[in-house]
C-alpha cells in the first residue's frame, strides 16, 4: 500500500530533507505565498507551428501544433552535429583530424562552406562551416567520416532520434535538403536542441558566433537574433521553398535559459521577429526556481530484509519547476512512496513518485530514486524481518 506525504516547498529554498517516520511526514512551515503576477496569453505567431521550454525544468511554456509533421530543412543540422560531438567524445573522430570531401559533397547544391576536393580540411573546421555557415558540403564529409556513406548516416541519425525520444521524426540525409520521409515535429526540435545544449556544453558556444571564414570566403550566420540580443546565444537557422525560414533560438537570462522553436514563417525577418517574441515572453513572464539538488537526500524510507534499515530518496539531477512569477512559494509537492521497501535495492531504483502542481494544477511528475543500494541482509536479518512483516 503507499501512503502519499505532502509538503510545500519555499520559493527560493531547496526542501528540507524529510523522514519517514511511521509513514508520516508533518507539515512544513513557509512563507506567506504572494499573489502570481500576471500572465498573458502567448503572443500571436505568424509560423507554421513552435514550441518553447523551459531548459532547466525541460517543461513546455508555450506551443502550438506540436506534433505536426514539418520539414526541418537545415535545423536537421543539430543533429548531424549531435552525431559529430558524440563521435568526438568516443574517439571515432579527432578534431585535428583531417578528411578530404567527395565528390558528392562537393557537388551538394545549397548553402556550402566551399570546400575543395583537393585540401584536406579538418574536423574543427567542419564543425564551424556546418554550424556557422550552414555547410552542406561540410555535412556530407562529416556524415561520410561517421558512418561510411549519408544514406546510412541517416539511419543512424533516425535511431538517435529515437533514443533521444523523438518519436515523430524520420531523417534520410545529414543536410536537410528536400527530400521523401525526411521529416520531424517542432516537439522532437526541441528535445533535439536541449540535447545538443545538455549533452555537450563544450561544443555550445560554437553557435553563437557570428562569422566564419573558409577558402578565403567570409560568411555570417543566419541567425539574425545573435546580432540584436544579447542573451540570445544560438542556435540554427533553416529554409527551403517547402518549409519556409524556420529558427531555433536560445536566450539566457538570470540563470535561466529558454528554447524556441519556429517553423514556417514568410522570411529571414519574420523568424527572427517571432522567435523574439516567444523568448521574452518565456524570460518576462515566468520563473523556474530549483525544488531539488541533485544527489542530496530528501527523504528516507524503510527497508526490511537488508543491510540497512533506511535508504535515502532523491534526485539524480537537479529538479526545476516552471511556474509564473510570483507564484514559486505556492508550489506545492506530493510524494507517493510505498511504506516499506524489501532489500535488495540498486542505487537509482526507482521508489516513488513526486508530482509538483501549482494551485491544483499538475506541473510535472518525477520518480523519486533511492539514491544508495542496500544488499540483502544474512539469513538471521531476513528472518528477523519477515516475522516483522507478518505482524505488520
Amino acid at each position: 500500500m503507499k501512503t502519499p506525504l505532502s509538503f510545500l516547498l519555499a520559493a527560493t529554498l531547496l526542501a528540507p530533507t524529510l523522514t519517514f517516520a511511521n509513514t508520516v511526514a508533518a507539515p512544513i512551515a513557509v512563507p506567506a505565498a504572494a499573489p502570481a503576477s500576471f500572465v498573458p496569453p502567448p503572443p500571436e505567431i505568424a509560423g507554421k507551428a513552435y514550441f518553447l521550454n523551459d531548459f532547466n525544468s525541460q517543461l513546455p511554456i508555450a506551443v502550438r501544433d506540436p506534433d505536426l509533421r514539418v520539414d526541418p530543412a537545415s535545423l536537421t543540422k543539430l543533429m548531424t552535429a549531435y552525431l559529430t560531438f558524440k563521435a568526438l567524445r568516443e574517439k571515432r573522430l579527432s578534431l585535428e583530424q583531417t578528411l578530404l570531401v567527395s565528390a558528392k559533397g562537393w557537388k551538394t547544391e545549397g548553402s556550402r562552406m566551399f570546400l575543395d576536393p583537393k585540401t584536406p580540411v579538418t574536423v574543427s573546421d567542419l564543425i564551424r562551416g556546418m554550424i556557422v555557415q550552414s555547410g552542406n558540403d561540410a555535412c556530407v564529409t562529416l556524415a561520410e567520416a561517421i558512418a561510411g556513406s549519408e544514406e546510412v548516416f541517416g539511419q543512424v541519425m533516425t535511431r538517435e532520434a529515437r533514443r533521444l525520444g523523438m518519436n515523430g521524426t524520420h531523417f534520410v540525409n545529414a543536410t536537410g535538403l528536400p527530400a521523401r520521409d525526411h521529416y520531424t515535429t517542432v516537439r522532437d526540435l526541441s528535445i533535439l536542441a536541449n540535447a545538443v545544449i545538455r549533452d555537450f556544453p563544450e561544443f555550445y558556444p560554437i553557435y553563437s558566433m557570428k562569422e566564419f571564414r573558409y577558402n578565403n570566403i567570409t560568411q555570417p550566420n543566419r541567425n539574425l537574433l545573435l546580432y540584436r540580443d544579447p542573451r540570445v546565444d544560438g542556435m540554427k537557422t533553416g529554409f527551403t521553398d517547402a518549409a519556409g525560414y524556420n529558427l531555433i533560438a536560445s536566450a539566457r537570462a538570470d540563470g535561466r535559459r529558454v528554447v524556441s522553436v519556429v517553423v514556417g514563417t514568410a522570411s529571414p525577418e519574420a523568424r527572427a521577429n517571432e522567435s523574439s517574441k516567444l523568448l521574452n515572453y518565456g524570460l518576462q513572464f515566468f520563473d523556474s526556481p530549483r525544488l531539488y539538488a541533485a544527489n542530496k537526500p530528501v527523504g528516507k524510507l524503510k527497508v526490511f530484509k537488508g543491510e540497512a534499515s533506511e535508504v535515502n530518496l532523491g534526485f539524480t539531477r537537479d529538479i526545476y519547476a516552471t511556474v509564473p512569477k510570483g507564484s514559486a512559494a505556492r508550489i506545492q509537492a506530493k510524494l507517493d512512496a510505498p511504506a516499506k521497501l524489501i532489500a535488495p535495492i540498486k542505487a537509482g531504483q526507482p521508489v516513488g513518485k513526486l508530482t509538483v502542481t501549482l494551485d491544483g494544477k499538475v506541473l510535472a511528475e518525477q520518480p523519486v530514486l533511492a539514491l544508495n543500494a542496500v544488499g540483502e541482509a544474512g539469513v538471521l536479518g531476513r528472518l528477523v524481518d519477515s516475522v516483522k512483516l507478518w505482524f505488520n
